[in-house]
């Protein structure tokens, strides 16, 4: 993925106008000058990742006469026609979205993530023979990186009050979830209000420059993450589930042999499997060579799970622990009963069999 953090050029506008309008090169991307934004900025770096525009160079202008000579423009304009390679969102008229079950608006990026997207990441994963995961992948980005800079461009609030005002009990909806600061560190990059016009116009460009940098490096990073991280555990998590009822008859205990990303994993195998909520504890082992055993988190949630484990061992170590729960080795269980801890495996299943008893006794 190293070879694809290219640098782009970025051009003052007022240079182009003598540009001849059949120059074939470079690729002209056209984008607004003034205050730049995390959407902009994304949206030029993606698009240096296609053949078509690597090298390309960046055109930050609003008049429609130099507009018009770039091969491709997002973010200004007031134009949404992807067959003439406008990218605008600002426009009352536009309200497209990355999918049909999606609440946000798209920004430039998310634009040009849904036209392009797919195309990126599966030049990417064919470096490592992954291609076959581009759709799972392609998802995955959107809703885990792009969709909260296109809320946040947007103005669009990751929460939101649904039903009467007047009702003390109305429903907080999440509109999207928010995974980095990157629009912050963005708009942080932009010259402050105290520089000088000129000052400010002559180090804006250079600027714009490591706003391109910042979020195309973040957006290769979470492509790495998926192909060197995500994708690994994904064959782990598949081998486990396929063995849930030789660990237990249940099938509502995971055992894995290392720690790796599972939840998600998880998740995805049980809606595949029509069997969503199903498992309700997975352990493994903790770098110390002890066992762990973490209740399932119930689908959307950080902190609520499945199935906790039981009260009366929550809060509670080593002998105490032990002795409550009537299982010799037992380390902890945490004070809220998302996880719990065993000196070897066999007592981490043993309390996770207990778990699953008390629990049952207890709904």
């Amino acid at each position: 993925v190293d070879q694809f953090r290219v640098s782009m050029k970025v051009a003052i506008s007022r240079v182009l106008h003598s540009l001849p309008v059949e120059t074939p090169y470079p690729k002209l991307i056209g984008t607004h000058d003034g205050s730049f934004h995390c959407d902009e900025a994304l949206a030029c770096g993606l698009l240096s990742l296609l053949p078509e525009f690597q090298g390309a160079v960046v055109v930050r202008t609003r008049d429609p006469k130099i507009l018009q000579h770039c091969d491709i423009i997002c973010d200004v304009g007031a134009v949404y026609d992807p067959s003439a390679h406008k990218y605008d969102h600002h426009q009352a008229s536009f309200t497209g979205k990355f999918k049909d079950n999606y609440r946000v608006k798209l920004s430039s990026a998310g634009l040009i993530y849904k036209h392009f997207g797919k195309d990126i990441i599966n030049r990417l994963l064919e470096k490592h023979g992954r291609e076959n995961y581009t759709e799972a992948i392609y998802d995955r980005m959107y809703s885990k990186f792009i969709e909260h800079i296109d809320g946040i461009d947007n103005g669009v609030e990751a929460y939101e009050l649904e039903g009467d005002p007047s009702n003390t009990k109305q429903l907080v909806k999440k509109n999207y979830r928010v995974t980095t600061c990157l629009s912050s560190r963005v708009a942080r990059l932009n010259p402050g209000w105290t520089l000088a016009a000129e000052e400010s116009k002559r180090i804006e460009n250079d600027r714009f420059l490591q706003a391109v940098s910042l979020t195309l490096s973040e957006f290769l990073d979470g492509i790495d993450g998926y192909v060197n991280e995500w994708l690994p555990a994904r064959s782990l998590i598949e081998s486990a589930y396929s063995k849930r009822e030789e660990i237990d008859p249940s099938g509502e205990i995971l055992l894995l042999e290392g720690s790796c990303p599972w939840k998600e994993h998880l998740q995805d195998l049980e809606k595949e499997n029509g069997e969503l909520g199903k498992v309700k504890y997975a352990l493994y082992p903790d770098p110390s060579g002890r066992w762990r055993v973490q209740c399932v988190p119930l689908e959307g949630a950080n902190f609520k799970n499945r199935m906790p484990l039981p009260k009366v061992w929550q809060g509670l170590r080593d002998d105490e622990l032990s002795n409550v729960a009537a299982i010799p080795g037992c380390v902890f269980v945490h004070a809220t009963g998302f996880i719990g801890g065993h000196e070897n495996r066999q007592g981490a299943l043993e309390m996770a069999r207990a778990a699953l008893v008390l629990g049952r006794e207890a709904s």
